[in-house]
């Protein structure tokens, strides 16, 4: 005879399981419903600290920066490399995991600051190299995607009726975003003739710009498309 409960084997004269205490059932001997012979509920499944599982997570984030630190110095005496790598880490971390220790992340808070990240991880490469190409392609380049791409997840969250108006108007932008791309390049890198290949996708972006913006103005069209395509 076993235990229904842990599944030990019993004697014959066991009324309770000696393990978990759950009282035997005998099939031969009548037991009131007041004993019934199985419990009535089950152990809660034990669950993972969130807290404590982030905890780790950042220890395993930490280590690898405080390892290529101390390699870095007992190898150079300096830092030279190792501020690139925990560079990196900390802005994967930031992009990664911070927004988990929140409840509810809002990305409309979130994407600036990642954004905001990537300039200071980018501020710190230049300053270390001497480039002197941070404010003139760095800076804007970050700034503009960051001030883009925060102003589509904004309107994605509060505005998900207008999803056709929002996705022409980031085809346009992203189209304009293209030529000042190769307009800073030009300026910071010296790269010659400007508008030498920014013109094609700021074409493409703004045919896609006015084929969303008519699907989005046009009814009966937007309709057939969402039967056909189930957009």
């Amino acid at each position: 005879m076993y235990c229904i409960q842990c599944g030990v084997e019993l004697a014959d004269g066991e009324k309770e399981c000696p393990l978990c205490h759950t009282r035997v059932y005998h099939p031969d001997i009548h037991i009131s419903e007041e004993f019934p012979p199985y419990p009535h509920t089950r152990r809660a499944a034990e669950q993972v600290n969130p807290r404590g599982l982030l905890f780790i997570i950042t220890i395993l984030f930490a280590q690898p920066i405080m390892l290529s630190l101390l390699i870095d110095l007992r190898i150079n005496g300096q830092m030279v490399w190792s501020g690139y790598v925990a560079g990196a880490i900390l802005f994967l971390y930031i992009v990664v995991v911070l927004p988990a220790w929140f409840h509810k992340p809002n990305p409309v808070i979130f994407v600036p600051i990642d954004f905001a990240a990537l300039g200071l991880y980018l501020l710190c490469i230049d300053w270390t190299l001497s480039g002197g190409w941070f404010l003139s392609f760095a800076f804007p380049v970050v700034g503009i995607l960051g001030l883009l791409t925060t102003a589509a997840v904004t309107l994605f969250r509060y505005l998900p009726k207008a999803a056709l108006f929002i996705i022409s108007g980031l085809c346009f932008a992203s189209g304009g975003f293209c030529i000042l791309l190769e307009l800073f390049i030009s300026i910071t890198f010296h790269a010659g003739r400007i508008f030498n290949w920014s013109l094609y996708p700021a074409a493409s972006g703004t045919l896609f710009g006015i084929a969303f913006l008519v699907i989005a103005l046009c009814r009966p069209l937007r309709e057939n498309l969402h039967k056909r395509f189930f957009l």
